[in-house]
């Protein structure tokens, strides 16, 4: 070790450091406790009296205590606080839709925070799952008797989180052949019929993207401009495979340009539309998902940027509730096999059909990919409609 230079120096440096002096030790400790002079403490304040005696075990007052009964009761208990917050914020973002404050850009950021703010939670609760997958499914049977007939479908929150969010009724897979609400009495019964009747997040967002700016027919005219651009260029596609020899790619290539066209016919057809609407396949207004389409082609304008995160956001939302739903399957298979549940469902197959694009909220904003096209297709905004763009964009600051 005496021939490493590197090692001396160390050595030396420890060696030769000042030894701390009493202003040093003291300095760690130079705070005052507020709290000897009263006023609320921590635990007064979040009220952790109510919240930790909170834990009841059902096989303890049974006689028979159960480890891991209190592990299920307290990620139950965590899953609800944060369907607790998620409410208070996704109620927060209804009512500056609903007041009309978002026709002050200034506030979609706002928005934005608050609804990423949602995801972030979701993704915590879809990584909760891991916590709970520790208990086997033997730790579970142990105390899964004295469940019934309570059961997880009976979370009146996450029912109001679905309603809010717009999950429409008429899609619901029904609960033991009958309608989800009957499964609720009294107050939250109504609370539940309430919701239903009040603006759902996806209306709202409908509402708002209706207004998207360019898609004024006296203006822009951003749709009409884009149908086209959109024919003119698969006419253009459709000369260039005609002028190439007969192979059987050449095949394929005219067999997928027929497929796009039939896609974008589709896709300029309003009453198609209405129909897909009147199916559940579309959720969205016509003119919505041309202001929708309209801010994913120009989502690099100052003015689309911040709506573009939202619009991601939101389905970001739809996946982590459906990675929530799946996760919650699997659990369930493991835990119960084929049994039925303890609120008397068919448990892991009633669970397993709740995993469907029926329950996706935003599911058109998922199915906006399917009508990207080539950037030299999107129409050239003009200097007018640019500047214009960036105005708009300017009334955020």
């Amino acid at each position: 070790m005496s021939g490493c230079p590197y090692f001396e120096k160390r050595h030396l440096l420890f060696k030769n450091k000042p030894p701390k002096t009493e202003d040093d030790e003291d300095a760690s400790q130079a705070g005052v406790n507020n709290a000897t002079k009263g006023g609320i403490i921590y635990g007064d304040y979040l009220q952790l009296n109510k919240i930790l005696s909170s834990q009841v075990l059902q096989s303890e007052l049974k006689s028979n205590k159960i480890h891991d009964e209190h592990l299920f009761i307290v990620t139950h208990q965590a899953y609800e606080l944060w369907f607790k917050q998620i409410l208070f914020e996704l109620d927060s973002v209804r009512e500056i839709f609903i007041s009309g404050h978002v026709r002050d850009e200034r506030n979609m950021l706002k928005v934005n925070t608050r609804i990423h703010r949602i995801v972030m939670i979701f993704r915590l609760l879809v990584d909760q799952f891991a916590v709970l997958e520790t208990m086997t499914a033997l730790d579970f049977f142990d105390f899964r008797e004295y469940l019934s007939p309570a059961s997880g479908f009976q979370s009146l929150q996450f029912r109001l989180l679905e309603n809010k969010i717009g999950v429409p009724d008429t899609l619901r897979v029904p609960y033991n052949r009958r309608h989800y609400r009957d499964n609720f009495k009294g107050s939250d019964s109504e609370l539940l019929l309430t919701t239903e009747q009040e603006p759902t997040l996806l209306k709202l967002v409908e509402e708002w993207l209706e207004r998207t700016p360019g898609l004024e027919a006296d203006g822009f005219n951003f749709w009409e401009r884009l149908e086209i651009n959109i024919f003119d260029g698969l006419n253009q596609e459709k000369e260039k495979i005609e002028k190439m020899p007969d192979t059987e790619e050449k095949e394929d290539m005219m067999a997928e340009l027929v497929k796009q066209k039939e896609i974008f016919t589709s896709l300029f057809d309003d009453k198609r539309h209405d129909h897909l609407v009147s199916k559940g396949e579309r959720r969205l207004s016509y003119k919505a998902l041309q202001g929708a389409l309209m801010i994913y082609f120009y989502r690099e304008e100052p003015r689309f940027q911040v709506p573009f995160q939202l619009l991601t956001s939101l389905m970001d939302i739809d996946t982590l509730m459906t990675k929530w739903r799946y996760n919650h399957v699997c659990m369930v298979h493991r835990m119960i096999g084929s049994k039925a549940g303890t609120g008397g469902s068919s448990g892991y197959q009633y669970l397993r059909s709740t995993v469907s694009d029926r329950y996706k909220v935003f599911v058109d904003l998922f199915n906006l990919a399917t009508f990207l096209v080539p950037r030299h297709w999107v129409p050239k905004l003009n200097p007018n409609v640019h500047t214009f763009l960036c105005f708009l964009a300017s009334l955020r600051c």
